[in-house]
């Protein structure tokens, strides 16, 4: 971490203010120390860069922990970076646009490698908090250390290790991983200033009753459980027939009435020009998550009315998922930042 962050970060525990201690720096950043609540005294080490808030057993739930095993290998066998990364960042956001990002705060729940951590400073961010419960942030850490306006901290999303100071948080295929996705939901809405925005992407209920009723119980019972060098080769055998459909039939069809006819044409041919090895861990994304909820357009909307948002904005996405965005109240007599939302 960089010692400017020191300022947007906040005990997860009782929300006090923390302090530096035994630091020891690297290229500006702060590589091993210590971080003290001076609140209620809690510490909190710092371990290869990153802050870590999820060090004492019993902090997370199995499940929890289960699921970040599972991501942590994910992200960092997959760790790599790529430019197509940056139209998929926008098409998960919409109507959201990279204007949005300039000169804010920005908070990510759930970072996984930092393709999304990169792109958010990238768009001029003046500070990007991304936090993950797994070890990919290693590989968040690795893929961002360049950039001056990122850091990266290893958090129970639940309990956001930061002060109420940000502008925007989002949130890309992570809250539906969650025990209680609303929970998690909330809590990010929670460390926004008034007139601060919020955007999420879920899987959806809708469109994708094959895999809840056929692919799911797979997941749960079975492939959730197997190693996780056996579950990737099993992915690589199973991407094979995908990639080769998706490549020799839904991408030259793209645009006509056969592609419209096709099952699970709107995401699938959404994906025809990823690569192999992208769409491997893919495959392998949905066979290892021990919990994975598919959530309808009614409930993810309730999300937003009871967290008291405005200019709610909920689109589904290649009729598999649902994006929203939503913007807290302004307070009496503040202003509201630009919405950057290209609307």
């Amino acid at each position: 971490m960089r010692e400017r962050a020191l300022g947007l970060l906040a005990c997860p525990v009782c929300g006090g203010q923390l302090e530096l201690a035994a630091a020891v720096n690297q290229d500006e950043h702060v590589m091993t120390g210590t971080l003290t609540c001076a609140g209620c005294a809690r510490a909190f080490p710092i371990r290869q860069g990153v802050p870590r808030f999820v060090e004492e057993p019993g902090e997370v739930g199995l499940e929890e922990r289960r699921t970040a095993e599972a991501f942590g290998y994910e992200w960092t066998r997959y760790a790599e970076l790529a430019a197509r990364y940056r139209q998929q960042f926008l098409d998960w956001l919409r109507p959201v646009t990279p204007e949005m990002f300039q000169g804010r705060t920005v908070l990510e729940g759930g970072c996984g490698k930092g393709r999304h951590t990169a792109l958010a400073a990238g768009f001029g961010a003046n500070h990007v908090v991304a936090m993950d419960l797994s070890h990919a942030v290693d590989a968040a850490f690795a893929n961002t250390r360049h950039l001056e306006n990122a850091h990266v901290v290893q958090a129970d999303l639940n309990r956001p290790p930061v002060a109420r100071v940000f502008d925007f948080a989002f949130s890309i295929g992570v809250l539906h991983h969650l025990p209680d996705p609303e929970r998690g939901f909330r809590a990010l809405v929670g460390r926004l200033v008034p007139g601060g925005a919020i955007s999420a992407w879920v899987y959806g209920r809708e469109g994708n009753g094959w895999i809840v009723h056929g692919v799911s119980p797979v997941r749960e019972h079975v492939t959730s459980h197997l190693p996780y060098g056996v579950l990737d080769a099993l992915a690589g055998l199973l991407t094979l027939p995908l990639w080769l459909g998706t490549r020799l039939l839904y991408r030259p069809s793209r645009g006509t009435r056969l592609n419209a006819a096709l099952p699970y044409a709107p995401y699938l041919t959404y994906i025809a020009d990823f690569p192999y090895r992208e769409q491997r861990s893919i495959v392998f994304d949905h066979l290892v998550a021990p919990v994975a909820f598919y959530i309808r357009r009614e409930d993810f909307a309730a999300w937003f009315e009871r967290a008291g948002l405005e200019g709610v904005a909920i689109e589904h996405h290649n009729a598999n998922s649902w994006r929203g965005f939503g913007r807290l109240p302004v307070a009496d007599g503040a202003a509201a930042a630009p919405a950057g939302t290209g609307e």
